[in-house]
């Protein structure tokens, strides 16, 4: 990858690498690395997983020290509505991540730039690059400095509410209907099924996953939150 491009990403992260080698690797998605003959050229997993701890960790820290009335459990779901895959993915696409990414033929021909699940996991696998790099407070001040605006505008009101009670309250107050939700799949032995879930709000349909019909239902909610606007 060309300096020029690593420039820029540093550029937008706020941090500059003492390791070129080591942010590049937070870069490489498995589909690149699959296609390299050079077994020197790793991929990003064992970044992102680590990047997942620290992302937890930090923005645990910052909302403890911004929310300093609130209980365990409140915390624990404003952080959740702030570390997963659309809420990193959001912040991939702030700093064009997807730009930098080293993707294999497959997934640049389906895009894989756009995905949120690419996006996410190379941001934390970035986040934990800067960790590895800079240290504890390096990769803080970045968290920071990316997630503090978010931190500021939630309140505990919208975290105790779970995804499907708060589309519920938006779309009857906006769009004056109630979401509607249909089973549209049950695939998967009766030990380990997947359910997937259609919210029909209007003309707007979106689809959710999970292992019970529950958690399909907030997944799906938590979508249609996202493409409201209101996630």
């Amino acid at each position: 990858m060309p300096e020029l491009n690593l420039s820029r990403l540093e550029k937008k992260i706020g941090y500059c690498f003492n390791s070129t080698e080591l942010m590049s690797r937070a870069l490489h998605h498995r589909s690149f690395v699959n296609e390299m003959t050079d077994e020197k050229i790793k991929d990003n997993e064992r970044l992102e997983f680590l990047g997942d701890a620290v992302l937890n960790l930090v923005i645990g820290h910052l909302l403890m020290e911004h929310y300093t009335d609130l209980k365990e459990g409140e915390l624990s779901r404003m952080r959740a509505g702030l570390v997963n895959e659309n809420q990193l993915a959001v912040i991939a696409r702030r700093i064009d991540l997807g730009s930098f990414l080293q993707l294999g033929k497959g997934e640049i021909q389906s895009n894989g730039h756009e995905k949120n699940s690419i996006l996410a996991d190379a941001f934390e696998a970035l986040m934990a690059a800067v960790y590895l790099d800079g240290g504890f407070q390096q990769v803080f001040e970045v968290i920071r400095t990316h997630f503090s605006k978010k931190i500021e505008s939630i309140s505990a009101l919208s975290a105790w509410k779970d995804h499907k009670s708060r589309l519920q309250e938006l779309v009857q107050s906006t769009h004056h209907v109630t979401p509607q939700y249909r089973i549209v799949q049950v695939s998967g032995p009766d030990h380990d099924k997947t359910f997937k879930m259609r919210i029909s709000i209007g003309e707007l349909t979106v689809e959710g996953e999970g292992k019970s019909k529950k958690t399909a239902e907030q997944d799906a909610a938590q979508k249609a939150l996202s493409l409201l606007g209101a996630d």
